[in-house]
């Protein structure tokens, strides 16, 4: 490694305990100098059970999103008998904390309750079903809920739809009706649609890019769009980012980076630690020139908690925290580019 990126590892490792026990710095605090929402998805069990957990979402964050109690699966397990008091907890520490909370999500492929799976619905039971649904859990949260992601993961990698269940029962207008009955739920609420893999300028995010410009055009009510951000040190970073960004917000919406982690091939090292940094940074820095970005948020904050290893084997030490509760070089990262004066992608 060349000798100032092991100084970088050495003044992060040394400092990291003093720093984050002494420093008036948060991400949040140097979000908020930059009109910007520094965010996190939260984990509710480790919200109940771990002081330590709360403390540094506390301090760090501005914006919380619920990683699953949201969900419908979570929310209705057994048809006709909602259950939001995990959501309900979430919105109360963002309350008590001065925190927004985006919501996550409302339309999914993914994550159903069984009983709606392998129900053998008709087309319009599951028109009726999904309306219901919206209704029901933007209504409970209305006022609560600065931001929704009402429509996760519409397309596939190549631009075509992805054939969900709400594709198939109503066809590609599914989005446009979700995101009109979520408005009429609660009309001060920001929607978004939201998907992975749409950050470089390329086939996936031009359907996103059709799919929106369409949306604006016929006065359907999006508020913004959605870019997840779960990268690999083993892919090459999403170059064209910026301008990608930038041509959504010139539509006149919000875009907004979602659900940000940058895995490693496992066991992690400082030189992954490094270019992990660098690929976070590079991100937020996007983000800062864009005007309509509006936060920044990303998927879980220490390694314990991350969804990736279960998700991708092998791969890991995704997050801002190590498994100590350790800030990595990233967390410095994001701190530096939030400092800076003006901060330039590239």
């Amino acid at each position: 490694m060349r000798w100032f990126a092991w100084l970088i590892i050495i003044t992060y490792l040394l400092g990291a305990r003093h720093v984050m026990a002494t420093s008036d710095a948060s991400l949040r605090s140097l979000a908020d100098a930059r009109d910007k929402l520094v965010g996190t998805a939260v984990n509710t069990t480790a919200l109940t059970n771990d002081a330590r957990y709360r403390d540094f979402l506390a301090r760090e964050f501005s914006s919380v999103t619920p990683e699953n109690v949201m969900k419908w699966q979570l929310v209705e397990p057994e048809q006709g008998t909602p259950d939001y008091t995990s959501g309900d907890q979430l919105v109360a520490f963002a309350r008590a904390n001065n925190q927004a909370v985006r919501g996550h999500t409302l339309v999914w492929h993914n994550q159903l309750p069984e009983w709606l799976t392998s129900g053998g619905f008709t087309s319009s039971q599951l028109t009726d079903m999904l309306h219901a649904h919206i209704t029901d859990e933007v209504s409970h949260f209305a006022g609560e809920i600065s931001a929704w992601d009402v429509v996760n993961e519409p397309f596939n990698d190549d631009g075509t739809w992805r054939n969900s269940i709400w594709y198939q029962a109503m066809g590609p207008d599914y989005v446009a009706l979700a995101l009109q009955w979520a408005y009429d739920a609660d009309p001060a609420a920001r929607l978004y649609v939201n998907d992975y893999n749409t950050e470089p300028l390329g086939a996936k995010s031009d359907a996103m890019y059709a799919l929106a410009s369409d949306l604006v055009a016929r006065g359907v009510p999006l508020n913004g769009v959605g870019f997840q951000a779960h990268l690999g040190l083993q892919s090459r970073f999403p170059d064209t980012l910026t301008p990608n960004l930038q041509r959504f917000a010139d539509l006149g919406l919000d875009v907004a980076i979602t659900e940000a982690d940058i895995r490693m091939p496992l066991p992690a090292d400082s030189d992954k630690y490094v270019q992990q940094a660098g690929y976070f940074q590079r991100l937020l820095q996007s983000c800062l020139v864009v005007e309509r970005c509006v936060s920044f948020t990303v998927w879980g904050f220490d390694d314990t908690h991350s969804w990736v290893p279960g998700a991708f084997p092998g791969q890991g030490a995704a997050t801002l925290l190590d498994a100590a509760f350790d800030p990595k070089p990233a967390y410095f990262a994001l701190r530096d580019a939030l400092a800076a004066g003006s901060a330039t992608a590239k």
